[in-house]
């Protein structure tokens, strides 16, 4: 017994999302029509008609805030597992997690102290 059997249904559930994607891909070329006109191609997106030109440099404080989301929000996701476990983990799971909340609060601080969370 060698170790690939166990990604056996990993390989199957690939080729069934391969073959479903194209008979897909497939299906809508058979059956979806296209009809182009004028109307359609305009460029819009979110509610607003664009303004200018495509190759506008985009604020940096703009990657700023989306980096500051991303990484509260992937630091926040730890507290999930930590819940579910709360009650094997005991009083040390909660001081560990008091000091990683500790550390999310004092980036958080800092990153407001530097009105890094400000749009103009």
């Amino acid at each position: 017994m060698n170790g690939l059997e166990g990604y056996l249904p990993i390989g199957i559930h690939f080729l069934l999302v391969v073959a479903l994607t194209g008979l897909l891909l497939a299906l809508h070329a058979l059956v979806g029509g296209r009809r182009p006109n004028p109307e359609k191609v305009l460029p819009y997106e979110s509610g607003v008609w664009p303004i200018g030109t495509a190759r506008e440099r985009v604020p940096v404080r703009y990657y700023v805030i989306a980096m500051l989301f991303l990484l509260f929000d992937v630091e926040i996701v730890f507290l999930y597992p930590w819940a579910v476990l709360y009650r094997v983990l005991g009083i040390p799971g909660l001081v560990e997690m008091a000091i990683f909340l500790g550390v999310l609060l004092i980036g958080f601080w800092y990153a407001w102290q530097r009105r890094a969370l400000e749009w103009e």
